[in-house]
């Protein structure tokens, strides 16, 4: 049969290597995965007790409205229950957003490299796929600005930025959607909202009532430590999305996601200690760099990416692999000398960092 031609050239999303595969591919009996900026410290105690409170209603649908957890949600960011969407992860919500948008004859703009579905998604709907470097890891906003026309229908600004972790201040953030068209969404993805300390970040979500042409993803995969439960969700112009509703699938989120999305919200204790550990965590590697002058991206998120130029990032890559850590390899992610590392706990920091100034001091005794 024949498919949409636009497929022939996409492929599946590639995750980080099972810890199963890895371990028997090498005859390790330790690995620590470090690959995916899932948090070290998993979920609250809170959601734990809720999801086991909630085992024995597996045969019951869930809420396709997800009716507590939106309320919940509302009340927390301070928007209307109207605002909000759900989504089998933001990934979800995103796909929403083309599928709604997005149709050959029309374009859409982003940076590159950044977060992946976003073109992904587009190049399924048809559209045209337009992107624009990086500078020094940052978004090029004027650049984006330029890209834009009366066909644009979406721009995708990633911030903090997956795979650099820099991201756009206030002030830039301000002055690009005072730009953009009334007519072209602008979506900030803020996954990793939750882990920014910068002061200069954005508040996205007061500038809702002054650009009804704007939406922010957010997710209960990072901080929150559902990853698995796969939620995340969408804010915007209320009328914006009863637009796009339609294109939600129906029980998209399950009953789990929901009661344990509503139990993270209401422990914000543990959102604050995963913060501060995080940053330390960050810390860590930023003295590595320092102290053997490798560099690296300024991160706001719970990730850092390191340059080991002129190693390759697959080099590096399958270093570690031997040694028991996963991370991501550069080379898939448009930075072909650099390694992506999630932000561990400090022990597994410790070891990944001593694994690598060994490989360093090796290195340069080699040469």
């Amino acid at each position: 049969m024949d498919i949409k031609e636009q497929l022939i050239s996409l492929t599946p999303y590639q995750p980080g290597k099972p810890i199963e595969e890895v371990k028997k591919e090498y005859g390790l009996e330790r690995i620590v995965k470090l690959a995916s900026n899932e948090n070290p410290y998993g979920c609250s105690p809170v959601v734990t007790e809720t999801l086991l409170n909630n085992i024995s209603k597996v045969a019951v649908y869930p809420d396709g409205y997800a009716g507590e957890l939106r309320d919940t949600l509302a009340r927390h960011l301070d928007v209307e229950p109207s605002q909000i969407i759900f989504g089998n992860g933001s990934d979800e919500v995103l796909q929403i957003i083309c599928r709604a948008l997005l149709s050959p004859g029309s374009n859409t703009v982003m940076a590159t490299p950044t977060f992946p579905q976003y073109k992904h998604n587009a190049i399924i709907e048809g559209a045209e796929i337009r992107e624009v470097p990086l500078l020094n890891g940052e978004h090029n906003l004027e650049g984006m600005l330029n890209e834009i026309d009366e066909h644009t229908k979406v721009v995708w600004i990633c911030s903090p930025n997956n795979p650099t972790g820099n991201y756009v201040t206030d002030k830039n953030l301000l002055s690009f959607i005072e730009k953009v068209p009334s007519t072209t969404l602008v979506v900030i993805d803020e996954a990793y909202y939750e882990y920014v300390v910068a002061n200069d970040y954005p508040e996205t979500v007061p500038l809702l009532e002054r650009f009804p042409n704007m939406m922010i993803l957010r997710t209960f995969s990072k901080i929150y430590g559902l990853a698995s439960l796969r939620i995340g969700y969408g804010i915007g112009n209320a009328d914006f999305i009863k637009k796009i509703e339609p294109v939600r699938e129906p029980f998209n989120t399950s009953r789990f996601s929901q009661v344990a999305a509503t139990a993270a919200i209401s422990d914000q204790m543990f959102v604050d200690k995963c913060k501060l550990k995080n940053r330390e965590g960050i810390q860590q590697f930023i003295d590595f760099c320092d102290s053997h002058h490798v560099n690296y991206y300024p991160t706001q998120g719970n990730f850092i990416l390191l340059d080991f130029a002129p190693l390759q990032g697959n080099e590096v890559f399958q270093y570690l692999l031997k040694h028991g850590y996963i991370v991501r390899s550069g080379n898939a992610l448009g930075f072909p000398t650099c390694i992506r590392i999630t932000v561990g706990c400090k022990e597994d920091n410790e070891e990944i960092i001593s694994i690598l100034s060994k490989m360093l001091k090796v290195k340069e005794q080699v040469s």
